[in-house]
């Protein structure tokens, strides 16, 4: 089922680097690498974590149960040889608990703060006028950008994880908040290139720039860049605005893409009882959550041929940068239920967790018993958090891919086997059929 990897690992106790099986300096038995891989995936999860505390401590919202966890996972990771492996699962499952605590916090506040999202069509292309590309998480950075660039004749353009920000009231009334200008984080190379405009780096997923817009790109708050002026958190966007300015007009561009976003928890509760009479006389067979971390491997070209294989009474709830995979294609409806459904970025897995909460209360049925199945594309970081979040709620046979994550060796993989029922994906076509039987 997995391809197991001989990856070189880096001995916490020894400090030198160590091949699959054995610790040369210390002549291990294996235990060394093993602990090595576990403290890296709880040192993951703890980034997770920190990345969307980080979101709430820019709204002044603390909570001592999260921050006393990180210190408690992080002073963990220290020189434990004594710590097993069954020690460090315990640990990374309080950290999926801790993270979903996390998550809600921030959902919530999005919510107060932006408003409840809405389902909303997105123009991908460009307006004539001056233009800035924002990427990234921050809602809170892209607000004061809409703020302090109101009548300046300057289009706001979201990139990546910034497509559901269209969805919020408290965003979407600006009139200049125009649309989505390229795909998922790894295009950034190409798509800022492209077009002449200043650039939003917000958080993470922010690529070193080439001579091509070097001299355009802007980091705020967390993210930061080689010689790439940075904007510090009050939010003064003067030097970013001023850039844009500079620079002659973008021409009006049209691709004739659409994407549509901001299917938040309330709407599909509205929808609860059509989607429990089309369930019960047979019209919607099986849901899907497909989505998650995209990267350029080609082989995560398996999510859009698995989306566009799926019979056509599935539905698929997406969410994350792995959505742009797939996103661009018209699934049609069931009885007016949209097939596609963009629950928003990765920050926003908590309304993903909440619809399928919500989907065991309606059926009532255990989450596992459910015609539903997680197939999530995997990158490191923040997806560990999510993974151990799911897996704490007690979801079972969630399909990851391309491939294995690089923390799991045979020690690991056997525990997330036997205890998670965790797989990965293989053929399209092969892995519908075992899923829908």
């Amino acid at each position: 089922m997995f391809n197991k990897k001989e990856n070189d690992m880096f001995c916490y106790q020894c400090s030198q680097t160590i091949n699959d099986k054995e610790c040369t300096k210390v002549g291990a038995c294996g235990k060394i690498p093993t602990l090595a891989r576990l403290q890296d995936n709880l040192n993951y999860s703890i980034k997770g974590i920190s990345a969307y505390k980080y979101h709430l401590n820019e709204f002044d919202i603390q909570d001592n149960e999260i921050s006393n966890f990180i210190e408690k996972a992080i002073y963990s990771t220290l020189t434990n040889v004594n710590f097993s492996i069954e020690d460090f699962v315990s640990l990374a499952l309080q950290s999926g608990e801790i993270n979903l605590k996390t998550m809600n916090l921030l959902k919530k506040t999005h919510i107060e703060k932006f408003g409840e999202p809405e389902p909303t069509i997105v123009e991908q292309g460009t307006s004539k006028g001056h233009a800035i590309i924002v990427t990234g998480h921050d809602l809170k950075a892209l607000e004061a950008l809409l703020k302090q660039t109101e009548g300046k004749n300057i289009n706001i353009y979201t990139h990546s994880e910034m497509l559901p920000a269209h969805a919020y009231p408290e965003l979407k009334k600006y009139d200049h908040l125009k649309g989505q200008i390229g795909g998922p984080w790894y295009d950034q190379i190409k798509i800022f290139g492209k077009y002449n405009a200043a650039i939003l780096a917000t958080t993470n997923c922010a690529l070193i720039p080439t001579n091509n817009y070097k001299d355009r790109i802007f980091t705020c708050g967390i993210a930061q860049l080689p010689e790439v002026p940075h904007i510090g958190d009050d939010f003064d966007f003067t030097p970013l605005i001023n850039k844009a300015l500079e620079l002659p007009e973008l021409p009006e561009e049209k691709t004739g893409i659409q994407f549509t976003t901001g299917f938040g928890v309330s709407t599909i509760l509205s929808l609860a009882d059509k989607i429990k009479e089309c369930v019960l006389n047979g019209k919607i067979k099986h849901f899907f959550v497909v989505g998650g971390c995209d990267t350029p491997d080609k082989r995560c070209n398996y999510y859009r041929e698995f989306v566009q294989k799926l019979p056509e009474d599935t539905i698929v709830l997406t969410l994350g940068c792995g959505k742009y995979r797939f996103n661009d294609l018209d699934l049609g409806d069931i009885e007016g239920i949209p097939r596609l459904i963009d629950l928003g970025q990765c920050n926003d897995t908590m309304a993903g967790i909440q619809v399928v909460l919500a989907l065991s209360e309606l059926f009532e049925m255990e989450v596992n018993d459910l015609p539903l199945t997680f197939v999530l594309s995997w990158m490191e970081q923040k997806a560990v958090a999510i993974l151990w979040t799911l897996l704490n709620i007690g979801i079972k046979g969630i399909y990851l891919g391309p491939i294995v994550p690089a923390w799991v060796n045979e020690d690991i993989l056997n525990v997330l086997i036997d205890n998670f029922d965790i797989k990965t994906v293989g053929n399209p076509e092969e892995d519908i059929k075992t899923m829908l039987s």
